[in-house]
């Protein structure tokens, strides 16, 4: 693995709002991404968070609250927008139970 040099002549602020599509807990993060000259003139892109560098949050997301991948990504401020007496989301209709059993409710 090469070494990355710390600093960099470009840096970008993002921020990025995920939801976990298995407990469906929402949060938001914030990065700062620098780009770095890579091997072959192809710009690396370095992702950190407080300072500290991260993986990319556009791979392999993973939930804060449980650890699911099942991760999506949103529109910076998409959390924030949700009502606080939002219930969440309905169970899926007309799918089996974990039990397997029939669910009752109809599509």
């Amino acid at each position: 693995m090469t070494d990355i040099p710390v600093s960099s002549d470009e840096s970008v602020h993002e921020s990025y709002s995920f939801a976990c599509m298995r407990c469906g807990y929402g949060w938001e993060q914030e990065y700062d991404i620098k780009h770095h000259p890579g091997a072959g003139g192809r710009t690396v892109y370095v992702y950190y968070t407080d300072g500290v560098p991260v993986p990319s949050p556009l791979t392999r997301p993973m939930c804060v609250n449980c650890g699911s991948q099942k991760v999506r990504i949103l529109q910076a401020g998409s959390v924030a927008k949700v009502p606080p007496d939002w219930p969440g989301p309905e169970p899926a209709r007309g799918r089996p139970r974990s039990d397997g059993a029939a669910s009752d409710r109809v599509v």
